[in-house]
């Protein structure tokens, strides 16, 4: 019992220890714990690379080709549905609308034509794009497009979505400036990506194996976005009235491989730059063990955590509400518990002094 309580106690010291820094005032971005790293300069100003994109392109091209490729895609099918419920939540109808890294279409399939007019579905994977369905009636238009190239035009789109695809992106500052300028004053940026603590159990226990069968630890997992840092890109980048929720997922694998395995037909293996090419039987043996007496459920199954950033933000525009001048409140929080009276109390007062005037 000393033993796995010394295991737990180490893999909470590790989870709470990676913490990746996207970037600080100077525009200059970095991320902690990276050995090896390629700086590029990119429109003014340095961005690090954290992912290798053309691996992630072969990824995604690989899981599009697989037999039984609709088995991988429920975490997306969800995320996207519940996405899409969410543009449905704006009332408005959209003209131009962008559906960016769009993956199988996960988000394009639940758009009605009621909402959008005319969408334009980008991906990097030219197979994906291909397999992506959507509403009949709805005008789709389909363009093989890199997140981190985008090339839209300026003042153009009523609406960009985002479908569990901007983790993958090594320059998301830039990535949200392009977003943001080929909005329409008063656009909307919705999207959703996997948050900071998304296969904490995989990852921990990948670490601890490491440790125990090599002295080390190397990157099986790749990094994910901190809450607070997407706010603060996304409030960097321009964009007013943010809105950012989070939502779990826990969904049981009979083990670690099955689990390993549904990520690569998902399109979502590793593809950080200094990553191991090759994760030795050893250390995956000992890791599964690991998770399953770490983490394992009764019935012998592993629960894996999936951590999911819902955002939205819009560009700046006159028509928009503007937050009061400070000091302006007259109703203090500690009075917040008896809201009702105080409103009651003060529409006597305004009867009151209509009486009085007639």
């Amino acid at each position: 019992m000393g033993t796995i309580s010394n295991v737990k106690l180490l893999g909470r010291t590790l989870i709470s220890n990676r913490k990746w820094l996207l970037s600080n005032e100077s525009g200059a971005s970095c991320v902690r714990g990276l050995k090896s790293s390629v700086v590029s300069l990119q429109e003014g100003f340095s961005s690090m690379k954290i992912f290798d994109r053309k691996s992630k392109l072969l990824q995604r091209e690989r899981a599009a080709i697989v037999s039984d490729v609709h088995l991988y895609d429920y975490i997306k099918e969800e995320i996207g549905f519940r996405l899409a419920d969410r543009v449905k939540d704006v009332k408005r109808t959209f003209n131009k609308a962008i559906d960016f890294g769009c993956g199988r279409g996960h988000v394009t399939k639940n758009i009605l034509p009621e909402s959008v007019k005319e969408l334009t579905c980008t991906e990097m994977s030219p197979r994906w794009l291909e397999q992506v369905c959507y509403t009949s009636g709805l005008n789709v238009k389909k363009v093989v497009m890199d997140e981190e190239c985008p090339t839209f035009e300026e003042n153009s789109y009523d609406l960009v979505m985002s479908n569990l695809s901007l983790h993958w992106v090594n320059d998301l500052p830039g990535t949200f400036d392009r977003i943001k300028s080929c909005l329409v004053n008063d656009g909307v940026f919705m999207a959703s990506v996997f948050g900071g603590e998304t296969l904490y159990e995989l990852r921990s226990s990948l670490q601890l194996a490491d440790l125990e069968r090599k002295g080390g630890v190397a990157p099986h997992i790749s990094p994910f976005v901190d809450v607070r840092d997407l706010g603060g890109l996304l409030n960097r980048a321009g964009f007013t009235m943010l809105t950012v929720d989070t939502d779990e997922m826990v969904i049981s694998y009979p083990s670690m491989f099955e689990l390993m395995w549904d990520l690569k037909g998902m399109g979502e293996s590793n593809a950080a730059l200094n990553r191991p090419l090759h994760l030795g039987r050893d250390v995956a043996f000992a890791a599964a063990s690991i998770y399953k007496t770490l983490y394992g459920n009764d019935d012998g199954s592993i629960p894996a955590t999936f951590q999911i950033f819902y955002f939205i933000g819009w560009k700046p525009d006159a028509s928009q509400p503007k937050p009061l001048r400070r000091g302006s409140g007259q109703i203090s929080l500690k009075d917040l518990h008896r809201i009702d009276e105080i409103a009651k109390e003060r529409a006597e007062i305004q009867l009151d002094g209509d009486e009085r005037t007639k």
